[in-house]
């Protein structure tokens, strides 16, 4: 009896000692879960947050490279163009390539192709307004040529603007998807 009640006694213990180890330790893990959950989603939101901002910036500096653009070719068809003309134009240019390098490390796929075509296109058209302003215009380069395809970028624009609002979920894909506005 007595050998019995000591196992007993040591079997309560041990099993109330291993029940409170085991909840510990449950707590402990679920705790852990909590905390990373926590941390997982404060990194979606400063994803979120840092993608939103580049998005701001890349289109505010493609739309103002842009709009720098078609000011310099109305300057180069009324005269001369001056050097406060060049330095706008580039500072422009200067400020859209480094927001499409910041959008390089930050968006995805679908939005840096946007992006890109967007970047490629102004190029052109900054290529074409620099050699008709220096009158060594490539083959078939004219002011008018020019000023088209720096209208065709208008809707490049319109484009990556959807993917970028399409990524931070601010629109419907349907627009995104058929190209709609």
């Amino acid at each position: 009896m007595d050998l019995s009640s000591v196992v007993i006694a040591v079997a309560g213990v041990a099993g109330t000692l291993g029940g409170a180890l085991l909840t510990q330790r449950g707590s402990e893990r679920a705790k852990r879960r909590e905390i990373e959950l926590v941390r997982s989603h404060e990194q979606i939101r400063e994803n979120l947050s840092l993608r939103r901002a580049c998005y701001t910036e890349l289109n505010r500096d493609a739309r103002q490279f842009t709009t720098a653009l078609n000011r310099h070719l109305h300057v180069m068809r009324e005269g001369d163009v001056d050097d406060a003309d060049r330095a706008t134009l580039d500072e422009a240019k200067n400020a859209h390539r480094d927001r499409y390098s910041e959008a390089q490390m930050i968006a995805p796929d679908a939005v840096l192709t946007r992006a890109r075509a967007v970047n490629q296109a102004l190029n052109e058209v900054y290529g074409q307004v620099k050699r008709l302003e220096r009158r060594e215009p490539g083959p078939g380069e004219t002011p008018e040529s020019a000023a088209r395809a720096q209208y065709e970028v208008w809707e490049l624009l319109r484009v990556m603007r959807n993917a970028m609002r399409h990524d931070l979920g601010v629109s419907s894909g349907a627009a995104f998807r058929t190209g709609g506005t």
